[in-house]
Order: C-alpha cells, then sequence, then structure tokens
C-alpha cells in the first residue's frame, strides 16, 4: 500500500519533459481521462455524505436524545459546534493534501471518522461519560470535514475533463450536504419523539431506555458504514491518474507557503470568499438546529426534518443541475450565482417573517413553511460548486485544495460563531432567522461588485488548442 501513496513529486508538472527516448512513444501534451475516474468521485462522495450524516446526527432527534440522554439545549448546540471545531486545524490538513494528495488525506480522514463513530457507539450505562464519548466521536468527525469539504474542486481538476469539472466538484461538494439532509429523514423516522402514541387511544411517553436503544440502533448502522468504505478507501484509491485530462491539471502550481501568501493578499479573492462564507456558514448552523426554530411555530420533529430533507436535497439537485449547465456554457459562474443568491435573499425574508407571524400576520401554514424553507435550501446549497469553480478561475495557479480549504474553513468559522452565540441566546431564536437574511443580501451585494475573470479556462481553452 504504500507504493500507492504519493509523494513529493505529486507537485511536479505531469507534461514535464521526459527522456528521448520516450518522447516517441506519444505526444509531450497528450491527455486522458479514465473510466476509474468515476469510482474515485463515488468513494469521496460516499465518505462526503456519511461525514455529513453523523455531523448532523443529533439536531433533528434532539428532543428525544435530551429524554434519553439528559441532554441540554446547550448540549445539542456544542454536537453540532463540534463540525466547525474541527476546522481549527484546517492549515494542517491543507499542507498534507498539497504534499501527501489525495490518496493519504483521505485515508488519514475515513480513519477519523471510523474512530469517532466508534467513539459515539460505546453502550456504556454511565450517561455523564456516555455524553463526553458522544462529544468526543463529533470532535474527530469534524476533523474530518476540512479535507471532504475542501478538496472536491482537485478531484475534479486531477480526474475529469473541463467539460466535466464543475459537473464533478458538484457532485463531490453537495454529497455531503445530502448527508446531513437524510440526517433529517432517518433521524425521526428511526428514533421514536417523547411523546408518540404507543396504545390505541391512551398516550404514552416512550420510555427513555427504549429511545436510547433506537438512536444506538443508528449509531451501530452508520459505524457499519464508515468501516466498510474507509476498508475499500485503504483498497483502492489512488491520488492521480498515470496521465492528466487535461492542461491545467498538468500545470505548475505555486508552492504551500506562496498560495497562502497569494490568496490572502488578493482582495478579489477575499472579496468573494467572503460572499461564499458567510451565508453557508449561518446556513449551516440554521439548519443544524432547525427543529429548535420551528418548535415555537408548533412545527412537530418529523414535519422538521421532512423540511431539513427536502431544503438539502433541492439544493443537491439543483446544483448538479447548475454545474452541468455551467459545463456546458462557460464564463456565466457570476451571472448564475447573482440569480441564486436573489432567489435565497427572498426565501430567506419570506420565512423569516412566516414565522413571526403574530406580528406581520402572514399566513403561517406548512404549506409556506415547507415552500420557503425549501427555497432557502436550494439557492444557497446549489451556490457552492459554483463558487469553488469560480474560487478557482480567480485565483489560478493556487492549488485547488488550498483555495477552497481557505473558503470553507472560513464559512465554518462563521457556523461556529453562530453556534456560539446560540449557547447564550436560546430562549427566542427569531434572530437567527434574521442573520440567515442578512447573510443572503450581504452576499448578494459582494457578487454585484466582483470582476470575475477565468484563468484556468483560458489555459485549457487557448493553450491547449
Amino acid at each position: 500500500l504504500l507504493s500507492q501513496w504519493s509523494t513529493e513529486g505529486e507537485r511536479e508538472p505531469l507534461l514535464a519533459p521526459r527522456p528521448p527516448e520516450e518522447q516517441g512513444a506519444q505526444p509531450v501534451n497528450s491527455s486522458r481521462v479514465y473510466g476509474r475516474r468515476w469510482v474515485v468521485l463515488t468513494l469521496f462522495s460516499v465518505l462526503g455524505f456519511l461525514q455529513g450524516m453523523v455531523w448532523n446526527t443529533w439536531g433533528p432527534i434532539q428532543n428525544s436524545a435530551k429524554h434519553a440522554f439528559g441532554f441540554s439545549t446547550t448540549d445539542i448546540a456544542v454536537l453540532v459546534l463540534w463540525g466547525p471545531v474541527g476546522y481549527i486545524p484546517w492549515l494542517l490538513f491543507m499542507w498534507l493534501m498539497d504534499k501527501k494528495g489525495l490518496r493519504v488525506s483521505l485515508l488519514l480522514t475515513a480513519f477519523l471518522m471510523v474512530l469517532g463513530s466508534v467513539l459515539r457507539s460505546v453502550p456504556l450505562t454511565d450517561l455523564q461519560l456516555r455524553r463526553w464519548l458522544i462529544h468526543g466521536g463529533q470532535l474527530l468527525n469534524g476533523l474530518a470535514g476540512p479535507t471532504l469539504m475542501s478538496a472536491g474542486p482537485l478531484l475534479s481538476t486531477t480526474w475529469f475533463a473541463p467539460d466535466q469539472r464543475a459537473t464533478a466538484t458538484a457532485v463531490a461538494s453537495l454529497v455531503g450536504y445530502l448527508g446531513a439532509a437524510c440526517s433529517f429523514l432517518i433521524g425521526p423516522l428511526a428514533v421514536p419523539a417523547p411523546n408518540d402514541t404507543q396504545i390505541v387511544n391512551t398516550i404514552t411517553h416512550w420510555d427513555p431506555g427504549h429511545i436510547r436503544d433506537r438512536i444506538q440502533l443508528v449509531l451501530y448502522t452508520e459505524l457499519g458504514v464508515i468501516a466498510v468504505f474507509f476498508v475499500a478507501v485503504l483498497l483502492y484509491f489512488p491520488s492521480r491518474p498515470p496521465r492528466p485530462p487535461s492542461v491545467a491539471a498538468a500545470s505548475q502550481r505555486l508552492s504551500y507557503r506562496s498560495s497562502i501568501c497569494r490568496l490572502l493578499s488578493n482582495m478579489r479573492f477575499l472579496m468573494i470568499a467572503l460572499a461564499y462564507s458567510v451565508p453557508t456558514g449561518v446556513v449551516a448552523g440554521w439548519s443544524g438546529v432547525l427543529d429548535m426554530i420551528l418548535t415555537p411555530v408548533r412545527v412537530s420533529q418529523v414535519d422538521a426534518g421532512w423540511i431539513g430533507f427536502w431544503s438539502i436535497l433541492g439544493g443537491c439537485v439543483f446544483g448538479v443541475a447548475m454545474a452541468r449547465f455551467a459545463d456546458s456554457i462557460r464564463g456565466m459562474l457570476k451571472l448564475i450565482l447573482v440569480l441564486m443568491l436573489a432567489g435565497a435573499s427572498l426565501a430567506a425574508t419570506w420565512f423569516t417573517l412566516t414565522c413571526l407571524t403574530r406580528l406581520t400576520h402572514l399566513p403561517s401554514t406548512k404549506a409556506t413553511l415547507y415552500t420557503s424553507c425549501i427555497l432557502v435550501g436550494i439557492f444557497i446549497n446549489s451556490s457552492v460548486p459554483i463558487f469553488f469553480e469560480l474560487f478557482i478561475e480567480t485565483v489560478y495557479p493556487v492549488p485547488e485544495g488550498i483555495t477552497c480549504g481557505v473558503v470553507t474553513f472560513l464559512s465554518n468559522l462563521f457556523t461556529g460563531l453562530l453556534l456560539f452565540f446560540l449557547t447564550f441566546y436560546f430562549t427566542e431564536l427569531s434572530w437567527l432567522n434574521w442573520c440567515l437574511t442578512g447573510s443572503c443580501l450581504f452576499s448578494l451585494l459582494l457578487i454585484l461588485f466582483f470582476r470575475e475573470s477565468y484563468d484556468r479556462l483560458y489555459l485549457d481553452v487557448f493553450v491547449s488548442v
């Protein structure tokens, strides 16, 4: 297995001149795409799916978790907060990705997920110690986030042709959100709420032990699936193909230190980085405690789960569709983002005013809550791969993993700040909805004033010709 790990030479240009005796075999500037790229994309995406599912385990079943483990509202917020906290050592993960490549980075990520799932699943009877293990498991799962949320564009550039890059980025980047969406569905359906009806005409409270057993079943299942895919990555996940799929994939990139300096001194990059990180960071924290937000408007745990599920699923489907559109019509990334963020601003305002029906007198029904919340998820989540592609085009030749590592760190920083304030101000949560609306409007303004450029696309289209 050690022979398959990438080395220092992986950062060298793949199209470097070869010895004269080898140059006659094939053209120096030859490119090729391999069918195995879909296997690589699938393994990476499934790990992202599982990491998102584990991160969002507790928010959708917060009422049941409080009943079974004695969790407080602060506990639920902190369990969600471990995801952003896992980004604190993000520079280390970006360095590892730049120096050792995708294989080593993904193996470490999968191992952290397995170890975290093991800690969460230890069936201790001491609930206080059990709480500490669950928190530790969530932290380890959070440490898997920097690689899985940042490496999608690097994977798409390394393995996919230019006319498939945005689509591959969308799949690799959005499947993690789909995992969080499935938690909204799996948790409430697998784990009974404390006030469910068990006997006909008799309302009874579920025994905490029964709820604990159902949660334990979910934890064991997630552990088993994660272990299977860890073994799959261990057996097969190459860092790069034998030959590059494009000129951009083969070109020399800046060093790690030069890349960080270039990004932090590029005002256009910082501008668009804020446009991405503020709304996506806020919506991640907001969706993680969506059940708590909807409880005051008399939405049940199951209904809140369905709202969260369809919200994120819609964003994933629409995001892949828009990425495919961006692949077919290049040079339109800014226009697509303007339309998405305008829609997100309107939908977030509608949802916020609907939740304040006592003041606004707007109809607060299940249909309006479903519609407005789903639209927020569609517009915000589907913008992620478009943002990623625009980042890479703007700062090329900075490596994709480093670029996306910086912006996803900023996004998780805003998520962490939101959840940190939630631990203090959790009695009345309408301020979370106003933060969501304000973040969308802020991002829209930044994008309107942003000047786009397509340096990588120019290299692929003109230099290759």
